[in-house]
């Protein structure tokens, strides 16, 4: 186990300034590596050139070609080093570009990373942080849409973090990079620049004087396992992650609902507490998520929620996600849950 999974938030000190998801990102990672030397940043273009969404701009500056540099084009070597650096003591944050690159890495990941501490008896761990965007919303079509959580969720031994809000983003990465287990730190690129507006393209007017854009520029830390519940109601529970957070605020406003929603924040490890206090108050559970449907992390949360909440239950649990397809560049906002088809699972839900 973690040796920081069950430890209490750390609470921040200090100032706040008004920051998107990547500006947070960047301050978590420079907060933790001017904290502790071993940590090191490293993939494709993160050095000189910031990133390809800036998330690591300035860094190389500060701390040096040895602590934050470029990698060739080779997710597989990537996830090896930082494995061999997490085992020699160091606490690396590789970068994956775009999750859709992610999957040569994964043989790395899956047999290597996850398993060290338990092949090891513990005499190793591996402390490494692998950052990556994902989800749509950029128009880039299949190649750069992906989001592929489940298939991280299914391996023991992995840790899987989603954050919703910049606030969240900069606490769950400092606790991801502390801890001494792999963690695959999922970074949804719709939300980089704020949320959007409701669940359309545009960032919302009033961003940067939302609360959640209102991030300590000092060290916190959110536990992993954790999840928040960012709307009480009493109509029915809403569980999502990442962008569909925000749009499973906006489609229950929009509908009038009195939707208790919650952001999971960590798929793995599950506040499955939480999940089941909050259902088995309602009585109704609606799942939304950007990714297909079939085998998607939406089939575990219902699964979960029958076992655990089956006699309270009012009405079957209901799942608005992406389609089985291959990501579909051109209809792109057709294929993500939005105001229609949450809006009919709403109706469906509540009917009875």
């Amino acid at each position: 186990m973690s040796d920081v999974l069950n430890d209490p938030a750390v609470a921040a000190e200090g100032e706040t300034a008004r920051m998107n998801m990547i500006q947070a990102i960047n301050s978590a990672l420079d907060v933790v590596m001017a904290r502790d030397p071993d940590v090191v940043v490293m993939g494709e273009d993160v050095g000189y050139f910031g990133g390809v969404f800036r998330a690591t701009a300035g860094l190389q500056k500060k701390y040096g070609k040895t602590r934050v540099f470029d990698t060739p084009i080779t997710e597989c070597g990537i996830a090896g080093v930082a494995i061999g650096m997490g085992a020699y003591g160091l606490r690396p944050v590789p970068e994956i570009q775009f999750a859709d690159y992610i999957y040569p890495a994964l043989d790395q990941l899956v047999s290597e990373a996850a398993r060290l501490r338990y092949r090891s008896a513990g005499e190793f761990t591996c402390p490494i942080t692998v950052r990556s965007p994902m989800g749509g919303g950029i128009f880039g079509g299949q190649t750069h849409s992906q989001s592929p959580e489940a298939i991280f969720t299914h391996v023991a031994g992995l840790k899987t973090v989603i954050p919703a809000t910049p606030y969240d983003a900069k606490g769950l990465l400092i606790a991801a990079i502390e801890d001494n287990d792999p963690v695959v730190f999922f970074e949804p690129k719709r939300l980089y620049n704020g949320p959007f507006n409701g669940y359309w393209d545009k960032p919302a007017q009033n961003w940067s004087q939302h609360p959640a854009g209102e991030v300590p520029t000092g060290y916190y830390r959110i536990p992993l396992g954790q999840a928040n519940v960012v709307r009480e109601g009493e109509a029915l529970t809403v569980l999502a992650y990442g962008t569909m957070v925000h749009v499973a605020l906006a489609v229950s406003a929009e509908h009038g609902v009195d939707a208790e929603v919650i952001d999971l924040r960590t798929l793995v490890p599950l506040d499955i507490q939480t999940i089941e206090a909050s259902v088995k108050k309602t009585g109704r559970c609606l799942i939304i998520h950007e990714a297909t449907r079939t085998s998607g992390f939406g089939a575990e949360l219902s699964a979960l929620v029958q076992e655990r909440c089956f006699y309270h239950l009012e009405a079957p649990v209901l799942r608005v996600t992406g389609f089985d397809t291959p990501y579909p560049h051109s209809l792109e906002w057709a294929y993500f849950p939005g105001p229609v088809r949450i809006g009919e699972a709403l109706k469906t839900i509540l009917k009875d």
